[in-house]
């Protein structure tokens, strides 16, 4: 249903994705790995168009999002992402940061755009924190809000940018946990992580990038066990000794 071809981005001289080429199935759960500055945050803003490729396609379904004509908020709605730094209105209540979206871009009406949100928070098991305000959440409520802002917009693909990375480990496995459910539900989701645990008890595939290129692709347990290219050797043995 994700389909990538031939992907290229540079800043500046910096090349930053060098000819990515990517499969995602429906349903599947692919984790991008990989050191510092591979290029894995670039891939998944480019996946939903907060970042313009310089040449090469990205495809959901038969729509070419890379496409010049192609809005980006009809991307964004199909392709929803949460961040790494958690962007919740600071002056919105949990339901109110949930609710934007559905009323600005979906057109929902107030009350329509009430129940889904309420749905949604029910979902991250974020119920009784609706009328919260981000100040009065914990760092992993606040990001649980995030996932359900992004599942409001009920996207055929979820996309995750190190969502853990600014919590503490109990608050982390509270993130974990949802996505761990969604991975049930069969969410079809591409998940940027340094969580080895989810990579390899969540994932369907794990990609390793370096240096702006697809190193190595395959299943968790041959990556993680057998990996093939000596780069990918490296990478996994340097995070067992974290």
């Amino acid at each position: 249903m994700l389909r990538i071809d031939d992907l290229w981005k540079s800043y500046g001289d910096e090349e930053v994705l060098r000819g990515v080429d990517l499969e995602v199935a429906r349903g599947d759960v692919e984790v991008l790995v990989g050191p510092s500055g591979s290029g894995k945050s670039t891939l998944l803003r480019c996946l939903n168009r907060l970042t313009d490729v310089d040449s090469g396609q990205i495809y959901l379904d038969d729509m070419e999002v890379t496409a010049p004509d192609t809005n980006p908020n009809i991307v964004r709605q199909q392709i929803g992402m949460v961040f790494q730094d958690i962007n919740l209105f600071a002056h919105l209540t949990a339901r109110k940061n949930v609710t934007l979206g559905l009323r600005k871009v979906r057109d929902f009406s107030k009350a329509e755009a009430r129940e889904r949100a309420d749905a949604e928070l029910a979902r991250v098991g974020l119920a009784d924190q609706a009328d919260s305000y981000p100040a009065q959440l914990s760092g992993g409520q606040k990001q649980r809000v995030g996932i359900a802002r992004a599942l409001a917009m009920d996207p055929e693909v979820m996309l995750f940018d190190e969502p853990t990375s600014a919590l503490d480990p109990e608050l982390s496995n509270e993130v974990l946990d949802v996505m761990s459910e969604l991975v049930a539900e069969g969410m079809t989701m591409v998940v940027v992580t340094h969580e080895m645990r989810f990579a390899r008890g969540g994932a369907t595939g794990i990609t390793f990038l370096a240096e702006g290129e697809i190193v190595e692709r395959g299943p968790p347990d041959q990556l993680f066990e057998n990996p093939t290219h000596e780069r990918t050797v490296q990478f996994f043995q340097s995070i067992r000794h974290d």
